[in-house]
């Protein structure tokens, strides 16, 4: 089990890849701790190579090339390639058309560049423009008949049907970083592993908690007269700070207004951040889920730190409601008369992270450390976060059906608090990649203004991103490694002495600034993916392809095949448990994705039959835990239920390859097992509605 032990070595071994990245420039200037954070910015190429750039750029539509005028003034030009002797480039030209003169034929990797079509890119488009003409890749900003390799849209995946290639988002993944359904699962994480997940603020989700969250506020009150707590409120569907606003009493009339109409999460607020020139401050860092099925994590090296326009004061009934001195929100402050624009990457309102890193580093604070909270804060969270992706993507893309491969680059706000412990404020799943800001000229007259901040930060993830997911990364690799030469002689001695352009396509680049953490630390942390497990669970017994609610069968079958009923749990409390917890999750849930029409019209027996989500499973298999294993704390009673469940269906499953072995000559029992099932499912009905008449507990989490 890890432990705060490994910190130090997990923040050393971070500073050691970051340091291996560096340019050798940035090794003289930056203090090595510092150089953690700030390694593998892009560089910055002389303007005089822009022509060469234009003239390698794809071939375009007249109308891409004119709807890119506006980016081309700023833009920076593609890297320069390496240089290469006169005599000997004209050598491999030479041996080149040699070769193709004898029908030698090139690696495919070669003969074409990647494809992205752009067309739903919306407010990154900017960013990503720069990132393919750096990447000298084929951007498609109108879309394409022809499938492409990778398809980058601005909101969600279902901004268009896609049915191969990559896409840079994951089904579900909006739904799943909204604040109410965030707070959730890190609220089963925090149940399971108190100590690992205190990183989130305390919260309560209104207005199903309004009358918890009043009670634990007096009951605190009344074991401390001296705390003066101060909360804050975030509507479930707000952005860019709209409707957040803070309150010293719960029982605020704002608070009990607007419950109704816009569920809300509640928390703590943080009084004791860390201030930067007197002013409070928070973090905007970029993370790349790589995969789901294997977790693929990776963290850019560098970020943004967003500032508040006015020196902070802790919140009094007086200031409560300046909030350009407690929300830090760049789209709040931007209004602020006081906001600074600045092109230095160490001054103004917004800023990069490394130079915040390299700030406290000259004041003696331990940036590893810090380095070491941050990683295991995004690795943690995302974990918390996977299982129920992985019952979106298989109700989105389920197996056997063609589908992309998804990835998506996550933007995670963080405060350092005074004593330097990262907490987590929100995870976003659409992150603003806008490279420029609205500066106004005159009343009501705008013009856009490039932010150099905002382009060496932002840039340098979505190229590098993009450089990760490269299709045909493998095949280039592969060319680069057994290159096919039709002829061997002097012609090809110089090619490989100078170097061929062609056989390193990614030599002009900068060294990749996002560094992979996990499964790089997979054996710190593998002991937290409980509910992962439970996922793989719930997932095998839904039965249907495409649906995300496990049916009353379906748990009854878990039930059997994983041997938990016994004389102490029948079947019949089974049902009683089905019933009790899915329609309590139906009645208070806010997903609509399943339904067009309020849940809470419905009749009470009819909420159960909607079926069982996985928030509710991992409710239910809580309590089957506590009833076999009472005498351990919960995340071993969870575990050892795991290992349980995991081992009858390992039996299970190798009993019924031998059966079907022994059973191949024979017709197949398919259509027996649905005459069974059929049968158990219409003799459970008449129980359960039986079963509803008794009486029966709520069953919550501990």
């Amino acid at each position: 089990m890890w432990r705060s032990s490994p910190e130090r070595e997990l923040a050393a071994s971070w500073a050691a890849d970051a340091a291996a990245g560096r340019a050798p420039a940035a090794e003289a200037e930056e203090p090595p701790a510092v150089d953690a954070g700030a390694a593998g910015e892009p560089e910055r190429p002389a303007r005089e190579e822009q022509p060469k750039a234009e003239l390698q750029a794809p071939a375009r539509p007249r109308a891409a090339e004119e709807g890119d005028a506006r980016v081309a003034r700023r833009l920076p030009p593609a890297l320069p390639l390496a240089p290469a002797r006169p005599a000997a480039r004209a050598l491999c030209q030479l041996a080149k058309a040699r070769g193709r003169g004898r029908g030698y034929r090139r690696g495919s990797g070669s003969l074409r560049p990647v494809t992205v079509d752009s067309s739903k890119a919306r407010t990154s488009l900017d960013a990503l423009k720069i990132s393919l003409r750096q990447l000298r890749w084929k951007e498609f900003p109108f879309g394409r008949r022809l499938p492409c390799d990778i398809y980058w849209h601005g909101v969600s995946f279902h901004d268009n049907d896609i049915l191969s290639g990559q896409v840079n988002k994951f089904p579900g993944m909006t739904e799943m970083v909204r604040k109410i359904t965030l707070s959730r699962a890190l609220r089963i994480m925090q149940n399971l592993f108190p100590e690992e997940y205190n990183f989130y603020p305390r919260s309560w989700i209104l207005p199903e908690e309004f009358q918890l969250f009043v009670a634990q506020v007096r009951m605190v009150k009344d074991g401390d007269p001296s705390w003066k707590p101060t909360f804050i409120v975030k509507p479930d569907g707000g952005c860019q700070g709209d409707g957040i606003y803070l309150i010293k009493d719960p029982n605020d009339i704002r608070l009990t207004g607007t419950l109704q109409s816009r569920p809300a999460v509640v928390q703590e607020y943080i009084y004791k951040p860390l201030l930067i020139d007197k002013l409070k401050f928070d973090i905007r860092l970029y993370v790349l889920l790589k995969s789901l099925d294997p977790l693929e994590i990776y963290i850019a090296k560098d970020g943004l730190s967003r500032f508040c326009t006015e020196p902070y004061q802790e919140p009094n009934p007086q200031n409560l409601h300046h909030v350009f001195m407690h929300l830090t929100n760049y789209s709040l402050n931007i209004h602020s008369g006081k906001f600074i624009h600045s092109d230095s990457a160490s001054t103004g309102s917004k800023r990069t992270f490394s130079s915040i890193l390299c700030r406290l580093s000259s004041k003696g604070v331990d940036i590893k450390k810090v380095w070491s909270d941050i990683i295991s804060l995004v690795i943690k969270t995302v974990i918390a976060l996977t299982p129920e992706l992985k019952v979106f993507y298989q109700s989105d893309i389920p197996t056997g059906r063609p589908g992309p491969t998804c990835f998506q680059i996550l933007g995670f706000d963080i405060l350092l608090m005074k004593s330097l412990k990262p907490m987590l404020l929100e995870v976003n799943a659409n992150p603003s990649m806008r490279i420029e800001h609205e500066y106004e000229l005159s009343p009501g007259v705008f013009e856009n203004i490039p932010s150099l901040v905002d382009e060496e930060v932002k840039v340098a993830v979505i190229r590098d991103t993009l450089r990760l997911m490269d299709p045909l990364k493998k095949k280039k690799e592969t060319q680069s490694q057994h290159p096919e030469k039709p002829i061997t002689g002097k012609e090809d001695l110089d090619c490989e002495m100078t170097g061929d352009p062609d056989s390193n396509p990614e030599a002009h680049l900068p060294s990749i600034c996002l560094k992979q953490v996990f499964p790089k630390y997979a054996k710190q942390f593998n002991y937290l993916r409980l509910v992962d497990r439970m996922a793989n669970l719930f997932i095998r017994f839904l039965g249907i392809k495409g649906t995300m609610k496990l049916g009353p069968t379906g748990f009854r079958t878990f039930i059997r095949n994983c041997k938990l009923s016994s004389s102490s749990l029948s079947m019949a409390a089974v049902d009683i448990l089905y019933i009790d917890i899915t329609r309590r999750w139906n009645s208070v849930t806010l997903d609509q994705r399943d339904s067009a029409f309020p849940m809470l019209e419905f009749e009470p027996m009819v909420l159960y039959i909607l079926g069982m989500c996985l928030q509710a499973f991992v409710e239910a298999f809580f309590f089957l835990a506590q009833r076999k294993f009472k005498m351990l704390p919960l995340h071993e009673q969870v575990a050892s239920l795991i290992d349980l469940c995991e081992y009858h269906l390992s039996l299970l499953d190798e009993k019924r390859l031998v059966c079907g072995r022994r059973r191949r000559p024979q017709s197949s029992p398919p259509q027996e097992m649905n005459a069974r099932t059929q049968s158990a499912a219409g003799s459970l009905a008449p129980r359960m509605i039986g079963a509803n008449k008794l009486p029966h507990s709520r069953h919550a989490l501990s």
